[in-house]
């Protein structure tokens, strides 16, 4: 194995066991020293790879990113129908952090008390970018399908990701027992009904 390949490696193996211990301690703060042993690893062992705890989270986050973001694209072009591309994105985000509630910690803020606001800043932008796209969606279906929210276009998409927030702000706050994709199904159906409406012919 080359060295880089054996640092890339070790970089991951200290994300995994960053979020692993953020999942086994709801609420508790994890310091490098804890990390370290966990991982095996000095201290300094970890600096070399990320300058500080930050820079981890930081790792993380773009994790989130790319795996949200890259499964929405894919929403995007396979599905056409407004409702459903609405659904799936929301979905998506439910069982995301239900699969990672380690990582879902950082979704909340719950982990970076303390730490740098550009985390805080970054993690906003995420969920910001999600509600233009879902605005983007509404929007579309306009154009497309004849339909056209019940709610402002704005207050329309923050419904939708306020909705998701809160599942996931529940999840945290009941240390991972309330799933986030409880009784979704049924909350969906009732949401999507009155949703949007079919926009009458001039």
């Amino acid at each position: 194995m080359s060295k880089s390949n054996q640092k890339v490696s070790r970089r991951q193996q200290i994300l995994e066991a960053l979020a692993s211990m953020l999942e086994a301690s709801p609420g508790e703060r994890i310091t490098t020293a804890a990390l370290a042993k966990e991982v095996g690893v000095s201290e300094a062992a970890l600096y070399r790879h990320f300058p500080s705890k930050s820079k981890m989270f930081e790792g993380l986050i773009e994790f989130i990113e790319e795996t949200i973001f890259s499964r929405v694209n894919l929403i995007l072009s396979e599905e056409p129908q407004a409702l459903v591309r609405c659904e799936k994105i929301l979905f998506l985000l439910l069982s995301f952090t239900e699969r990672n509630p380690g990582i879902t910690r950082l979704l909340t803020g719950d982990a970076l008390t303390g730490e740098t606001d550009r985390l805080r800043i970054r993690v906003a932008q995420l969920f910001e970018r999600v509600e233009t796209q879902l605005k983007q969606v509404i929007r579309e279906a306009e154009l497309r399908e004849g339909l056209r929210p019940n709610l402002p276009l704005s207050a329309a998409a923050n419904l939708l990701i306020s909705l998701v927030d809160g599942r996931i702000t529940q999840f945290v706050r009941s240390e991972f027992k309330r799933l986030p994709t409880e009784y979704w199904q049924d909350q969906w159906q009732a949401l999507a009904a009155g949703l949007m409406r079919e926009n009458p012919p001039m």
